[in-house]
């Protein structure tokens, strides 16, 4: 069984061609309260869309995966102030889930503020927004996943032992998208909605991407203030906006972890267009742990290079912007758990929290070590 698996993944594990990609990024395996981790950015659009960032301390890790569209003011806007203002109102008291709940809210209302200010300088800032995929996964065991989007949490385990057949895969996130009739029972978009054709044209953007009906931004989906002139026809509606088609709330998931639990992969939609929530755990499962992260992404190249027709060595030389015809910007961050370990690194003091964003080497001092002496279990 062992070797079955080790050929079935060989070209995974082996495969080096991704090495001399300037657009590709990745940190292996780095150490967190409970385990490892890895993160992992491959960059197709022309100023990459995708920013993501790994917190650490003591007492849990902060994942933020932020997937942008119609450019990256927004994500990049959510990767300098969710996780700051998440910190802030955990340290004035409020519950972890209250606080990401109330983080979101807050993101989303300062870049709206910001929209308004610079609106005639930057008109099609409008447009531009976010899905926000936060994970806290905290030394005592229990994980919170905050989605408001289309990116995805995937936890991978195992039922009451360790063979193969009783390994389970859950998705711990919800899907918001304007295209399932699902994620809009709770949405601001109305079944009757999802069958006018002006909201298709609306949520849907190049690629098959389907843009979400929760995000952090996308003002010309909030106010009928920031509907953008007949310049930008793509963002345009026939009608007024007589009430929201997006929102900035996320849906929050709490899961206490259990032995048999093995890891956690976090993922902007980029991945999730290529691979299903089973096959991305497989390969968690059956692969070492070095280099997982980018691992994942080499997996979605070869399912792109099918699926386009354009081989890698090709997609390499079409650069950024160019390769949006074959994937989407990827973020990936894998997080093992390792159960041994709950409990332990919170009373551990010599353990230094870390910060860690895509594409920036520097790894620096995480604010995360701020919460180290306030009760998260709230």
């Amino acid at each position: 069984m062992k070797n079955f698996y080790k050929n079935r993944f060989k070209r995974l594990v082996s495969n080096d061609e991704d090495k001399d990609d300037p657009s590709f990024w990745s940190k292996t395996l780095r150490p967190h309260p409970l385990g490892e981790f890895s993160i992992a950015v491959l960059q197709a659009s022309e100023t990459m869309e995708d920013h993501a960032q790994v917190e650490t301390s003591r007492h849990g890790t902060f994942i933020g995966v932020y997937d942008g569209h119609v450019g990256d003011d927004a994500s990049r806007f959510v990767v300098e102030h969710l996780f700051p203002t998440f910190v802030k109102f955990v340290k004035e008291g409020m519950s972890v889930g209250d606080a990401i709940r109330e983080s979101f809210s807050s993101t989303d209302e300062e870049f709206l503020e910001m929209v308004g200010r610079t609106r005639e300088a930057k008109p099609l800032m409008a447009a531009t927004g976010s899905c926000c995929l936060v994970g806290i996964v905290l030394a005592c065991g229990t994980v919170y996943v905050a989605n408001a989007g289309n990116s995805r949490a995937v936890l991978g385990g195992f039922l009451d032992s360790h063979i193969p057949k009783d390994f389970v895969v859950e998705q711990l996130s919800e899907d918001h998208l304007a295209s399932t009739s699902d994620s809009v029972k709770q949405s601001p978009v109305s079944p009757a909605q999802l069958g006018d054709p002006n909201i298709v044209e609306l949520n849907t953007g190049a690629r098959g991407f389907v843009q979400g009906t929760r995000a952090i931004g996308d003002a010309y989906l909030k106010k009928q203030e920031f509907s953008l002139q007949p310049e930008y026809p793509r963002f345009r509606r026939p009608e007024p906006l007589t009430r929201p088609l997006s929102t900035a709330e996320p849906s929050i998931r709490a899961h206490s972890l259990q032995p048999n639990d093995r890891f956690l992969i976090f993922a902007s939609s980029g991945l999730w267009e290529h691979l299903s929530n089973q096959e991305a755990a497989e390969i968690v499962l059956r692969t070492p742990r070095e280099g997982i992260a980018r691992r994942l992404i080499r997996a979605a190249i070869k399912v792109a290079e099918k699926k386009s027709g354009v081989r890698y060595a090709i997609m390499k030389l079409l650069g950024e912007g160019g390769r949006l015809a074959c994937h989407n910007d990827i973020t990936v961050v894998v997080v093992y758990t390792d159960h041994e370990m709950i409990g332990r690194a919170s009373v551990d003091t010599s353990i230094t929290g870390a910060s860690i964003r895509g594409f920036i080497d520097a790894e620096t001092a995480s604010d995360f070590s701020l919460l180290d002496e306030v009760e998260l279990m709230k």
